[in-house]
């Protein structure tokens, strides 16, 4: 089932399936990092106030402000 970024919770761990509206430029800034369509990743924790969150995949730890990873389309597993 796909389902948005925002509704994952620390612990879980989601594949990319898609990238959904945002800018080009910051989705090809994501996917030269790595996070292409079928990365898989674990969400490490989120900041007191839900914002920022972490996430490692590729032994790579990458924080992310909750609006730009508003647009990845996850997968949960």
């Amino acid at each position: 089932m796909i389902i948005s970024f925002d509704q994952l919770q620390p612990g879980d761990r989601a594949r990319v399936v898609a990238y959904r509206g945002g800018s080009t430029a910051y989705n090809r800034q994501l996917m030269s990092l790595g996070l292409v369509p079928g990365t898989e990743f674990l969400v490490r924790q989120r900041a007191p106030l839900g914002d920022p969150v972490e996430i490692l995949f590729r032994d790579f730890r990458l924080s992310l402000r909750a609006d730009e990873a508003a647009v990845l389309q996850v997968e949960k597993i």
